[in-house]
């Protein structure tokens, strides 16, 4: 049986791909911060609720804990949780904005993969699934006709932009220092979630499809990618 572990799963893509992951045949780990509703969603899909912030470290080093009482190892982590943060202009962003978000989408991330290192290292078949955007990319930053083509909805926010493009430099040098996993990060795409207040053109179905994909890679799938469901992004 499969373990996994997907965190900020109470709702949105990371439900669904709880959703997924259990009709695969997985044995999930539906982490959430809020415990009753995290306990309830976990019911609906078939999961384990796992209470999980992972802006705290305590609660994410009982967390792994737990795990390693009850499964032993861990398969699959996917490190889903995150914010937006302030969407305010440039100028008027703070170094407080900064590192709200950066807790959240890049220590968040480091925190609960350290945590479960050593489980995931027990695995045969370790995997470790980053949710980022197209939004990190610097090239596509760069080059505004890039905008158009790969990332439909263009949104300049600065803490947010940043810390998934944060996420991927850690994707890539975690990728590097563990050559028998299989680390990747993904850009779901403009997804309808509470993120964007169900602005996104597509539904969690649809948003959910690649981090599945990646979720399920063998040991001969690619690791250190950056990928959507049309394909690798440019960094």
């Amino acid at each position: 049986m499969t373990t996994t572990l997907i965190t900020g799963a109470n709702k949105g893509l990371g439900l669904e791909t709880a959703r997924r992951l259990v009709a695969a045949g997985h044995t999930v780990y539906l982490g959430a911060r809020d415990a009753r509703r995290g306990e309830e969603v976990a019911r609906q899909v078939g999961a384990r609720s796992l209470l999980i912030d992972i802006t705290d470290d305590a609660c994410v080093q009982a967390a792994a804990q737990l795990v390693r009482e009850q499964a032993g190892r861990l398969d699959v982590l996917v490190n889903n949780a995150g914010i937006v943060g302030s969407v305010r202009s440039a100028a008027e962003i703070t170094a407080v904005d900064m590192l709200a978000v950066f807790d959240t989408n890049v220590f968040g991330a480091v925190r609960v993969t350290h945590a479960f290192l050593p489980l995931l290292e027990k695995s045969a078949t370790p995997v470790v699934v980053n949710v980022s955007s197209g939004l990190g990319s610097l090239a596509i930053a760069s080059d505004p006709d890039a905008h158009a083509l790969l990332v439909p909805l263009w949104v300049a926010s600065l803490p947010y932009n940043s810390s998934k493009a944060a996420l991927n430099m850690v994707t890539t040098l975690y990728a590097r220092a563990f050559p028998k996993m299989r680390i990747n990060a993904v850009d779901p795409g403009h997804t309808a979630t509470d993120l964007n207040d169900h602005t996104g053109a597509q539904t969690v179905q649809e948003g959910a499809d690649i981090i599945v994909r990646m979720a399920l890679v063998g040991p001969d799938g690619p690791t250190g990618g950056y990928v959507s469901a049309g394909g690798p992004l440019p960094w």
